[in-house]
């Protein structure tokens, strides 16, 4: 055995034992086929205010950018889908992912460990760890590293769990073994394109972000959410499963073994009113160490606000 395979051998092996659903290799190259498509897509404003997509372009293209003489990159999957929902069919909803503590925080711990493990194992190496934090394509990383495939509604699916995990990446200069990409199993199946109440996936593998109830309740800043969505946000006050709740192959997805995942306390059994009538105290109480404090308690409440002025009319 060659001793790249061995190291590849050794990554991908600690990484399961780490908790990371998958792990795939792609070689550390720069992505010229991406650049027309990352460039079509923000020329067209289709990232909204999400104006830091438009920042370090070439960063996001070439890896020997964020790691010099970068020639791996470690593509991972972490699961979070839970059987668990909120009691109360009328209140607010939350995106599932958010259900637990921050992923940043939880997975970024991880994969610090996978990489001390590397450099015990491999030697004194070059390497940094991402999660959803940096300029990096994590779903064209991770298609091409064989973890999975971009679905039509632009989401990372696995044939055998479904779509419900986050990407992380460790970049490193270590020579390991790639992994070869996999089959796209969407087929014909249009569902998550249907079901969209907003119209954001507005053709296979296209999203414009602007019109994404995700983008709507988590990135845009406003005072006030957009009248046109009125009527259209499927009552969600943060974050959005829509499309992934209707994808056949979720129906594959397995219920996720962290800990750090499993719903805050009280969270899940909130009723419409109590949302509704949800203080800052109680926000801080309840999202302290959650994702859900990124949209802060004005926006949250604003979310929700606009919610109640539609069920109103």
């Amino acid at each position: 055995m060659s001793q790249t395979i061995a190291h590849t051998h050794f990554v991908k092996n600690k990484a399961l034992e780490l908790g990371f659903s998958e792990c795939g290799i792609s070689k550390a190259v720069y992505l010229d086929d991406q650049a027309e498509k990352l460039e079509r897509w923000l020329s067209q404003g289709m990232h909204g205010s999400m104006n830091y997509m438009s920042n370090h372009f070439d960063m996001r293209l070439n890896p020997s950018l964020l790691v010099p003489e970068a020639k791996s990159v470690i593509s991972l999957s972490y699961n979070y889908y839970t059987n668990e929902k909120q009691l109360d069919d009328s209140a607010p909803k939350l995106s599932m992912y958010a259900y637990g503590a921050d992923y940043h925080q939880v997975v970024k711990s991880k994969l610090k460990l996978l990489l001390e493990a590397m450099r015990t194992e491999l030697g004194d190496i070059d390497g940094r760890c991402f999660v959803d934090s940096a300029p990096v394509l994590e779903r064209v990383w991770a298609e091409k590293s064989g973890i999975g495939w971009i679905g039509k509604n632009t989401l990372l699916l696995t044939k055998a769990k479904g779509s419900y995990f986050f990407l992380a990446e460790i970049i490193c200069d270590v020579e390991l073994e790639p992994d070869g990409p996999v089959s796209n199993y969407c087929g014909t199946c249009t569902k998550c394109i249907d079901a969209c109440p907003t119209d954001a996936i507005f053709a296979p593998y296209q999203l414009d972000a602007t019109k994404c109830i995700s983008y709507l309740t988590i990135e845009l800043k406003d005072k006030i959410l957009p009248s046109n969505m009125k009527g259209k946000m499927d009552n969600w006050m943060y974050g959005c499963d829509i499309c992934q709740q209707v994808c056949p192959i979720n129906a594959r997805s397995k219920v996720h073994q962290e800990k750090a995942f499993e719903p805050q306390q009280g969270l899940l059994e909130k009723t419409k009113n109590e949302w509704e009538e949800i203080t800052e105290e109680v926000f801080q109480t309840l999202f302290s160490k959650s994702a859900v404090k990124r949209t802060k308690y004005a926006g949250l409440k604003r979310n929700i606000l606009f919610l109640q002025e539609v069920n109103k009319e």
